[in-house]
């Protein structure tokens, strides 16, 4: 079995990422052989197209309501054919695989579209591209192009397995709004030695750029009555933070696992501003205190922090009800902090609660109730014996996110960079406000806290007939509040996309329906249940109409008769 060609081409628009993999197979066996086709994608993309062709005939996959797709492969099933076709393999990529068997000297092309919004992170916006052909390629080629109509501020590509050797296959040509990256290597560049069929090509390939920003009130664009407005303002003042670090050391946390938070936990301590005031609780089945109050960051405290971190064990079992009603007690307690600050609370957990009350729908209400809308609580779950589900359902009902830490040699870099991202936060009640008659389908536009180094996103429809669109911000500083003012032409902004070529037309409408997608099935988890079926059934239609591969769909991936019926392309979640 032989990969001939293997292209990925990447298109990014304004942030929004359109991918194509096209790999196509031949089998040069006098048998015929089963092919299989693995692609990678990062677990924020939505599939939205896949096909095979055999001999030029086309096996389409078909996007369906998840229940009904499996409901018509439930007898496949039953004959145990139908193993998913996407998993999670870490903690950024999912793995879709497709095995097809073809005859001697056959041909097939596997085709693979999936789709995804660019997050910025700490100051930047990454593209990741993983490179496993396990084979040599003869024609082997990586396109990315970039189009940001803002201005590429910078643009830098890494990669894992880059040597001076391949380093020469790569190229990059870039102006003020646009970038194509090329990556072509030869067979002869793509060996390890020149003796050995051995492939270099094995891990990750990096785009990371970020844009210019001038406008105060952010970038609106607008295509075919779509807009999209990005507001990521800088050099603002930071707030002080009061951050309480609620740390489980039950006895599942011993080992690796417990020096790794250790680890973390003394450079966080380094990352403290003076400003800050902070606290720790440790919980297995009791619940301690550091200190009994919040302290300032001051060099003494931050020593004295560090040495009780170093004295860290784990044994017990798991309260985590007492821990964070502690946490918050704290909180509500705490005198003489700066009167503009911004109050968090970072749960650390590896377990289920076992100790105190256990039951997870009690403690998410007791915590509801006791944060009360005044603190965001961050939960990190460590591993894969926690509830993920527990844990997500009640960082989002408190004005938080939940993060899975993957049990592997660089935890402790994984808690850094979470606590780096909710380190900096510049703005509080952010409400981003339009003309309410002239906008249908507003994505969420009232945003709690904003980090520095991230970015704001709101996009909707915009009315027909609407000339101007007028946009007001209104959030809250360290030093004052602010309101700030913009208007955008609306036929002016549509003529910047008017001749660019290269892009699928309906971009901004397919960045909406991803963005309403992705809320909407965020919001479902800490909803209530009866509104939890409205905002599911909302999620599905529209997963439906821009066909994408959700939570909600499933894809029905269509085989030639004689082989088995049909496998189903479902997307993972992190709660399972």
């Amino acid at each position: 079995i032989d990969i001939y060609s293997l292209h990925v081409d990447c298109r990014v628009t304004s942030r929004f990422a359109h991918t194509v993999i096209i790999s196509r197979i031949v089998n040069r066996a006098n048998e015929s052989q089963e092919a299989t086709f693995e692609v990678e994608l990062p677990k924020t993309a939505f599939i939205t197209n896949f096909s095979m062709s055999i001999d030029g005939k086309v096996y389409p996959g078909i996007i369906k309501e998840k229940a009904a797709a499996q409901k018509e492969y439930d007898t496949a099933v039953s004959r145990g054919q139908s193993a998913g076709l996407v998993k999670i393999t870490d903690r950024k990529l999912e793995l879709f695989q497709v095995s097809v068997s073809i005859a001697a000297a056959s041909k097939v092309t596997f085709e693979l579209t999936y789709e995804e919004l660019l997050k910025r992170q700490l100051g930047k916006f990454e593209l990741l591209i993983k490179v496993r052909p396990k084979q040599l390629v003869k024609h082997f080629q990586i396109d990315v192009h970039i189009f940001e109509p803002q201005g590429i501020r910078f643009l830098e590509t890494d990669s894992t397995f880059m040597t001076n050797e391949l380093a020469e296959a790569l190229t990059k040509v870039q102006n003020e709004t646009k970038a194509h990256i090329l990556f072509k290597p030869t067979v002869g560049q793509q060996k390890v030695n020149p003796e050995l069929d051995e492939t270099l090509l094995n891990g990750d390939f990096v785009v990371r750029y970020d844009v210019k920003r001038e406008a105060t009130a952010g970038d609106i664009q607008i295509v075919n009555g779509y807009f999209v407005h990005y507001f990521a303002p800088s050099e603002m003042p930071v707030f002080p933070k009061n951050v309480i670090f609620v740390i489980d050391r039950s006895g599942s946390m011993s080992g690796r696992k417990i020096e790794q938070t250790r680890d973390a936990l003394l450079k966080i301590l380094q990352d403290l501003r003076p400003e800050d005031h902070f606290g720790f609780i440790t919980f297995s089945s009791k619940v301690a205190e550091w200190k009994s109050s919040l302290l300032p960051a001051t060099e003494e405290n931050v020593a004295s922090a560090a040495a009780f971190v170093q004295t860290l064990s784990a044994r017990g079992g798991t309260d985590i009800s007492r821990a964070l009603l502690r946490a918050v007690s704290v909180l509500d307690q705490a005198e003489s902090l700066p009167e503009r600050s911004v109050s968090m609370v970072i749960l650390l957990t590896d377990g289920q609660p076992t100790s105190g009350e256990r039951n997870v729908e009690v403690i998410q209400e007791n915590i509801q109730k006791a944060i009360n809308g005044k603190y965001a609580l961050f939960c990190l779950g460590f591993g894969f014996d926690v509830s993920y589900k527990f844990l997500e359902k009640m960082a989002l009902s408190n004005g938080g996110i939940a993060r899975r830490i993957y049990e592997k040699a660089d935890a402790a870099l994984q808690l850094q960079d979470f606590y780096q991202e909710v380190a900096t936060p510049i703005l509080t009640k952010i409400e981003m406000q339009y003309p309410e008659n002239a906008i249908e389908g507003l994505t969420k536009s009232n945003f709690k806290l904003f980090f520095e180094g991230s970015e704001i996103v709101v996009s909707g429809k915009i009315s027909n007939g609407l000339d101007l669109l007028p946009v007001e911000i209104k959030a809250q500083s360290h030093t004052s509040d602010l309101t700030l003012k913009e208007e955008a032409n609306v036929k002016e902004k549509e003529k910047i996309f008017q001749d660019q070529r290269y892009i699928f037309g309906n971009y901004i409408e397919r960045l909406w329906a991803y963005l309403t997608i992705q809320q909407l099935l965020e919001k479902a988890i800490s909803a209530p249940e009866e509104d939890q079926k409205a905002l599911e059934a909302k999620a599905l239609e529209l997963s439906l109409e821009y066909s994408f591969v959700t939570p909600l769909t499933s894809m029905v991936v269509t085989k030639p008769r004689d082989q088995q019926q049909g496998e189903l392309a479902n997307k993972p979640t992190e709660a399972g």
